[in-house]
């Protein structure tokens, strides 16, 4: 999978998908240390573990390199920046009832505008799932040659025996 380059000093509007969210009852928020283990497990629950490795990292960062999206005090999704490589984003991803309302779209602008906070110009997305989804929220542009980047020699999930 490729990875993309996102300009961050040249973001799109925010406020209408921010608007969008919080219409529908939900909050966007870096997740407080103290909730590391729910959202770890959350995330554990619906993804990969994998990607529980790199919430946990996520939740080591002052401020947290995390942000998550709660309805009625329940996780809906989560992204993560600046975990797997400095200048990253992701991991990302949204339960299955809360997906097509657009908070994707919202965890990926707050995550991208951490990056932004910390200095970085440029933001990177790595092994890239929805590349058209990225390209249209975010302006992001596929960087040549690089899949598959450095998701190499990747260790494999001990078999189930």
């Amino acid at each position: 999978m490729i990875d993309m380059l996102v300009r961050l000093y040249d973001l799109p509007e925010v406020e209408t998908t921010y608007t969008r969210v919080a219409a529908e009852g939900m909050i966007l928020r870096r997740p407080s240390v103290y909730e590391k283990h729910l959202v770890a497990k959350w995330v554990g629950e619906h993804f990969s573990p994998k990607w529980v490795s790199e919430v946990e990292v996520a939740m080591t960062r002052q401020p947290v390199s995390c942000f998550i999206a709660t309805k009625d005090k329940e996780i809906l999704g989560f992204a993560c920046y600046d975990t797997t490589c400095k200048g990253y984003f992701g991991p990302t991803g949204v339960g299955e009832a809360a997906r097509g309302k657009g908070v994707g779209k919202a965890l990926l602008y707050k995550a991208l505008e951490g990056l932004r906070d910390m200095g970085y110009a440029y933001g990177f997305i790595g092994g890239v799932g929805p590349r058209e989804f990225y390209e249209k929220a975010c302006g992001a542009v596929e960087i040549p040659g690089s899949d598959p980047g450095i998701y190499q020699d990747i260790l494999p999930e001990p078999s189930q025996s």
